[in-house]
């Protein structure tokens, strides 16, 4: 109810821009509808559209910092607050047919799918109880870390992480010293693991859906995936074995370990899950459900659905004890689908900007990305696409670059292949240097604050990041992206 009252006067705002004739239709030879759909010119758009933006990203940062408890409170009523301060003055200045258009597109295409994903792995994750005699060593530790990162490419970075963030949890209540586990979790299983393949992580998808070869990500980004990996799991048991020893904890007997686990049948869910996505993905059927200006594919409606039938069925068939010994409540998915509301609305205008590429007010970070040749520096395509989508989402901001580099998929699997290599990796490993790089930081940040982890701020996180993260990305564009 909480999350219902706290979207609604935005979503109403949005809903209220246009009136929504609802139409299906089959093959038609007509121009689709979208070809005459209002369109919002980023060339014309100042930098001062951003301020929202930026706006809910420091009270992100400060506010839990500087007023935890009017944060804790009211963080619902902030996120609305900065949604509405860009909606009514882009309504007001822009009009109802180009503002409607953009926001129930951003709320409808965009927002509500990438809400439906993760709340269905959310929800399915969370009806799997694993509980055994683990104890949070640094060779557990070390082990379940491995495992997420491992399993991240094949059934998500959500859901590897809400299916391991628990047992881990569990492993090291009786830890003193255990931040870092966490902060590390959030680093391997919640970003980085997800870089193999298009399952791994939304932009890896978006590019398989724009036409780039299921295999061309696991053989590209096997390399940059596994210095990531490889490294900072070194350092995190460097990290995590001092921790122990400095604790003065004992290392426990070895005795075989226990691991028992319930709800066993949410791991058919997750397949589920992956097979609806993957199945889906390159569907593209001619039925269509139109809104207004906007078109739902049969691909994307069947996909919500079963997603949300999925959701349904893991509810009602895994017993409510399970749920209950796992600690599972709804406030971490609830505290992302209001905040991310915020997030994806206000940042339509840097999207708008960022697409309109050299024509708009960020043109120098499209020259940017340009030799004196014309030809694409994948490096600068590694690090611009990745400091954005620190702060932006992905998925949209991967897109951006993608059709920035030409856009064309064969081109960019070949000749340009070190590009999308650099774009991919940094949509993708970059997402971990802020809570909001990706949805699952914000989750997992969530669940062990629930817990009484007192998890870093969100600049004491990005300091964690620079100091871990950033010597890997240097590294990683000198040995992979240095040349077309």
């Amino acid at each position: 109810m909480r999350l219902l009252k706290s979207l609604a006067p935005a979503v109403a705002l949005a809903s209220a821009c246009a009136f929504p004739a609802w139409a299906a239709d089959g093959p038609a030879e007509t121009p689709p509808l979208d070809a005459a759909a209002p369109h919002l010119d980023g060339s014309d758009l100042s930098l001062l559209w951003g301020l929202p933006f930026v706006g809910i990203l420091l009270s992100i940062a400060l506010m839990p910092l500087l007023l935890p408890r009017v944060w804790h409170h009211n963080f619902g009523k902030v996120a609305v607050f900065w949604a509405l301060a860009f909606a009514l003055p882009f309504v007001a200045v822009e009009g109802i047919d180009i503002a409607g258009h953009e926001l129930l597109h951003t709320l409808l295409l965009d927002y509500l799918p990438f809400l439906i994903l993760i709340f269905t792995l959310f929800v399915v994750s969370g009806g799997i109880l694993v509980s055994g005699n683990l104890i949070g060593t640094p060779n557990t530790n070390l082990s379940l870390l491995a495992f997420g990162t491992l399993i991240a490419s094949l059934v998500g970075t959500t859901g590897a992480s809400m299916l391991l963030i628990r047992p881990l949890l569990r492993a090291n209540q009786e830890r003193k010293t255990k931040v870092h586990v966490f902060v590390f979790f959030i680093f391997l299983v919640s970003n980085i693991g997800g870089s193999l393949t298009p399952l791994g992580d939304p932009p890896l998808f978006i590019g398989y859906l724009q036409g780039v070869d299921f295999d061309w990500t696991v053989e590209h980004m096997f390399g940059p995936m596994m210095l990531m990996s490889v490294v900072l799991l070194a350092v995190f048991y460097v990290i995590d074995s001092i921790a122990w020893r400095r604790e003065g904890l004992p290392m426990p007997e070895e005795e075989s370990r226990q691991i028992r686990i319930q709800g066993g049948h949410n791991i058919l869910y997750l397949a589920a899950v992956v097979g609806v996505v993957l199945t889906t993905g390159p569907w593209e059927p001619e039925w269509s459900l139109h809104i207004w200006h906007l078109s739902f594919p049969l691909d994307s409606l069947v996909r919500d659905l079963a997603l949300i039938s999925i959701a349904a069925m893991s509810l009602k068939s895994t017993r409510r004890s399970i749920r209950v010994e796992n600690a599972f409540t709804w406030t971490p998915i609830q505290e992302v689908a209001i905040l991310f509301f915020a997030i994806f609305v206000t940042m339509i205008p840097a999207l708008a900007i960022l697409r309109s590429g050299t024509d708009g007010a960020l043109a120098g970070l499209a020259h940017f990305v340009t030799g004196p040749d014309g030809n694409p520096i994948p490096a600068a395509y590694f690090w611009l696409t990745g400091a954005l989508s620190s702060f932006l989402d992905n998925a949209p901001t991967y897109l951006v670059f993608f059709n920035l580099a030409g856009g064309d998929p064969e081109i960019l699997m070949g000749p340009l292949a070190t590009t999308l290599a650099a774009i991919s990796a940094g949509a993708v490993f970059m997402g971990a240097n802020t809570y909001i790089g990706n949805a699952p930081n914000f989750m997992v940040k969530s669940i062990c604050e629930e817990q009484g982890i007192r998890m870093p701020s969100f600049f004491g996180y990005m300091a964690w990041s620079i100091v871990c993260l950033g010597p890997l990305f240097i590294a990683l564009t000198f040995l992979f992206f240095h040349h077309a």
